[in-house]
């Protein structure tokens, strides 16, 4: 029986947001894809796939039996994502542009305009769940859950998701594998089911980051130091080096510190001296931490987590849970204190908190 809810999706073109869009009609859904066009400064560039896309795209629609409609997000993804992470860049930090897209636009400006085309939710196809909670005292608190393929989880990129955000939000993909994602699309005849994922930063494609960065920052070349102050060679600005970088660095031939061979790391940068400091080793102690601060937080619940429990982190998206606990906790700032040493913990990437499968929220790191 057909539901009277109406449901717009996200279709992005790949796989995932396709079979999202299938489950729901299969599931009586009143369906819309919607097409978001966020991005368009280069439009005639090779790396620009978002003509295949909306092409792809549409053909799902009709494979599927739904409308598909094209909505261009591309003035506010400039205001409120590319701007701060350009800011973010050339403060010296590494920023993570999903987690403020996913916040801004597909669950901010998308949201809007789904429900302004009479929708009562949305779905998208990112591999994470929401379950509302039946009992206690958090009884009607939306939770965000990791998803059943841990190798495709996305909450962290969800991470800032609001209780009004994720009570109108549905994820089709939550239970599923990804091999069974693509197999569900093979059968059902999608014309996009062994299209390869995109992968990258949504805005900048397959194209070389640096030549991207270029076109927005300028070069202010400084000294590449070592901890102890010898000098071994120039950068060409520190907006384009991030902490753990091992190839790019430009130092190459130059014999470290440590044992034969060993690769040189990107271990800090000294703003105020514009020097990029670096280390011989992956496992130099000043690429390990094991506590970090965040700020600019954001708890899923709307309110902050009990500082007393333990918990786990991720300090970057492909990474193992961490045990940590809470050493303080403010309004807008956290400590967190590691009981193993991280490796390369990176300012301006999100530290987000765990417990169990239950996705809490977390920060920006200083």
């Amino acid at each position: 029986m057909a539901h009277s809810e109406k449901i717009v999706v996200g279709m992005s073109g790949g796989v995932d947001s396709s079979v999202a869009a299938l489950l729901l009609k299969r599931a009586g859904f009143e369906v819309v894809g919607l097409f978001m066009k966020n991005w368009e400064d280069d439009d005639d560039d090779a790396y620009c796939s978002t003509r295949q896309d909306l092409i792809d795209c549409a053909a799902v629609a009709d494979v599927i039996g739904i409308e598909l409609e094209a909505v261009n997000f591309a003035a506010e993804y400039k205001e409120r994502v590319f701007s701060a992470f350009l800011s973010e860049y050339q403060a010296g930090r590494t920023p993570n542009p999903d987690v403020l897209c996913n916040a801004e636009i597909k669950f901010k400006a998308f949201l809007d305009h789904a429900l302004a085309l009479g929708a009562s939710r949305i779905a998208t196809g990112h591999y994470a769940g929401v379950c509302e909670v039946r009992d206690g005292r958090n009884a009607g608190r939306c939770e965000l859950l990791k998803a059943a393929d841990k190798g495709k989880d996305q909450s962290y990129f969800l991470h800032r998701l609001s209780q009004a955000q994720l009570s109108r939000a549905m994820f089709p993909l939550a239970r599923l594998q990804k091999t069974e994602v693509r197999r569900i699309a093979r059968e059902a005849g999608l014309p996009v089911h062994a299209k390869k994922d995109s992968t990258g930063i949504c805005f900048i494609g397959e194209r070389p980051f640096r030549e991207f960065l270029n076109r927005y920052l300028p070069r202010t070349p400084g000294a590449i130091r070592t901890p102890e102050g010898r000098v071994i060679g120039e950068h060409v600005g520190l907006a384009f080096y991030t902490i753990g970088q091992r190839k790019g660095i430009g130092i190459g031939g130059v014999k470290g510190g440590g044992a034969e061979g060993e690769a040189w790391y990107v271990a800090g940068k000294d703003m105020a001296k514009n020097e990029l400091v670096v280390v011989c080793g992956h496992d130099h102690a000043l690429l390990q931490s094991d506590r970090l601060r965040a700020a600019d937080l954001s708890w899923v619940g709307g309110e902050a987590p009990d500082a007393a429990a333990p918990y786990a982190a991720k300090t970057r998206y492909r990474q193992a849970d961490a045990p940590c606990r809470i050493t303080r906790i403010e309004e807008d700032c956290i400590e967190l204190s590691f009981e193993q040493p991280q490796w390369a913990v990176t300012p301006g990437q999100s530290a987000v908190l765990y417990q169990g499968e239950v996705c809490l929220g977390g920060g920006v790191i200083q």
